[in-house]
């Protein structure tokens, strides 16, 4: 049990700095209370909810969803809704 937990603890610590690496390219709009509430709902309920208040693409509300499974996803998705970027889906890499 132990080297299950520590194996799933390291590939957190790993994967954490994935977006990172991503290479999106995508571009910052601006912070505005709505983009507040939305990083709100994407780090506290569940990452796409944020992209769908700040109106983006249907692809890149799907992609946010689904990487919300890993968990750590929900940081990335919230910093994303607080500056309401726009751009970065799959053809970007993410």
């Amino acid at each position: 049990m132990k080297k299950v937990l520590l194996s799933v603890i390291t590939l957190s610590m790993l994967v954490l700095g994935t977006p990172v690496f991503a290479g999106t390219h995508g571009t910052n709009g601006q912070v505005s209370g709505r983009s507040v509430g939305a990083a709100a709902l994407s780090l506290l309920v569940w990452p796409g909810l944020g992209q769908a208040v700040n109106d983006q693409s249907y692809s890149k509300n799907v992609t946010h969803a689904l990487l919300g499974l890993t968990g750590v996803f929900r940081i990335w998705s919230c910093y994303d809704a607080f500056v309401d970027r726009q751009g970065g889906v799959w053809q970007n890499r993410i």
